[in-house]
């Protein structure tokens, strides 16, 4: 990247960030959908895969994303947050949109921001301007399908003007509440917002409260439902060095011995709602009246697509020697299944974390899963203005692990060599073999990305997590 390609991303980006962040929310769909009007409702110009849950919902994309991709289609991927650049929120093929592409999205739709602001009361936010550039962006590709994956809830998130032909939900549990709903249930009504008639609905296991909430909405809308567990689900898995063989059930076949280079059950369920919404899509909308008998994706495409998966800053080895795993993990059930993951597929006899989280999430929850798991506990805070103050969350982790197992640091970066200190000193007192001694960095997408970011400076692994 040049140096001015760099200077014009930075003022660009200096003006989005400048909006109503998207932890602000202000549900109304009536400035998205005016801009999406101005724009010539570009969200109309390719069918959508649309996706939305409490946990899941990036890497669930991701491997969808990449499934279709694998079918000879030309992809649009949106996801949020970023972990390292603006950029990865908007791919076309698997590719984030560079510098020069970004800064050139974002000026050909500001005259059309301005409209809408001037009209408006409140101003477009920061994920509203996003939303209406992926969509600008992937018509103008033009893509054959967009892959979207909801910014909070469902209903009033501004993804929500795009009718999806498939809608995924994956696990539902309590998070957002101040915006969302207090309950399992209220959160999952909200969610099911998505599921737009017609639609085929792919709903991964779910609390029961919040599987009535969905289906109630399924039938509502005349949708057809796809429920894990029922008409697909997954069969068999086991590890495997770097991730897990699995084999999934989809809604037309089996696929058998699928490499996936990721950790924990949790993927595992994530990979077959992906198979599944994919399958969806790939089904001939009229295939009964047709006569035509649909068919399984091709079981060698699916093999291949599989083993290429990436979710960066999902339990995610960006270093060796201590091991550093870097994980978005950021409410209670999704810090158990990474508890869970951690647990199956490493042997760390001593496990020293590094957390820093957001002040509005249930910390006190997120402490608890952690604490069977983890010896030594630093706290800290990440570069995002809503992370927790240190001390506070010092004294919330005291209560948990005990005041002799809490280590505060102010920055993260003190907090990685800290950490990646204890685990040396564990490695060279013997306490295991060696290599035996480990570090977690979780809490937030944002200490992900951060993290990530930060062990790279040293050169030992890329931002990727390669050496």
């Amino acid at each position: 990247m040049t140096d001015s390609a760099l200077w014009r991303l930075r003022e660009v980006e200096k003006e989005i960030f400048a909006r109503r962040p998207e932890h602000s929310i202000d549900p109304s769909l009536e400035r998205i959908t005016a801009l999406v009007r101005l724009l010539g409702d570009p969200q109309r110009a390719y069918p959508v895969v649309h996706i939305t849950g409490t946990n899941g919902k990036t890497s669930t994309a991701r491997m969808a994303e990449t499934l279709l991709r694998a079918r000879g289609l030309r992809t649009g991927l949106f996801t949020s947050p970023h972990l390292s650049a603006i950029g990865e929120r908007i791919c076309v093929d698997g590719r984030p949109l560079d510098a020069d592409r970004f800064v050139a999205a974002y000026a050909e739709i500001k005259p059309y921001l301005d409209v809408v602001d001037g009209s408006h009361t409140v101003r477009l936010s920061f994920f509203e301007v996003l939303t209406g550039m992926a969509f600008a962006v992937f018509a103008d590709a033009p893509v054959d399908v967009c892959v979207l994956e909801v910014g909070m809830g469902g209903t009033w998130d501004s993804t929500n003007v795009a009718d999806g032909a498939v809608a995924v939900v994956t696990p539902i549990s309590l998070d957002h509440v101040r915006y969302l709903g207090g309950t399992v249930a209220e959160i999952a009504a909200d969610k099911a917002g998505i599921i737009k008639p017609g639609a085929i609905a792919v709903l991964a296991l779910q609390p029961p409260a919040a599987a009535e909430a969905l289906l109630r909405r399924v039938g509502e809308v005349g949708g057809v439902v796809a429920r894990e567990g029922i008409e697909f689900g997954v069969v068999d898995r086991e590890l495997a060095v770097g991730g897990q063989q699995v084999t999934v059930r989809g809604l037309l076949g089996e696929y058998h011995d699928l490499y996936l280079p990721l950790f924990g059950a949790h993927q595992a369920a994530n990979l077959a709602c992906a198979v599944a919404a994919v399958e969806a899509f790939a089904r001939p909308p009229s295939a009964d009246d047709l006569g035509v008998q649909p068919t399984a994706l091709d079981p060698d495409l699916v093999r291949r697509a599989v083993a290429t998966v990436t979710s960066p800053g999902r339990l995610e080895v960006v270093r060796r020697s201590p091991v550093v795993i870097v994980d978005a993990a950021h409410n209670p059930g999704g810090m158990m299944a990474s508890v869970a993951a951690l647990t199956e597929a490493f042997s760390f006899t001593v496990l020293i974390g590094i957390l820093a989280v957001s002040e509005d999430k249930d910390v006190a929850g997120i402490l608890d899963e952690l604490e069977p798991l983890v010896g030594t506990l630093v706290v800290t805070a990440n570069s995002s203005p809503r992370s927790m103050d240190v001390a506070e969350l010092a004294e919330l982790a005291r209560a948990t692990f005990g005041a002799d197992r809490v280590i505060p640091a102010a920055r993260l970066d003190d907090a990685i060599e800290i950490a990646v200190a204890l685990a040396d000193e564990a490695d060279a007192a013997g306490d295991g073999e060696p290599g035996a001694a480990g570090v977690l960095v979780t809490g937030s997408v944002i200490t992900a990305g951060d993290a990530r970011v930060l062990l790279a400076a040293d050169g030992s692994r890329g931002p990727d997590g390669q050496r």
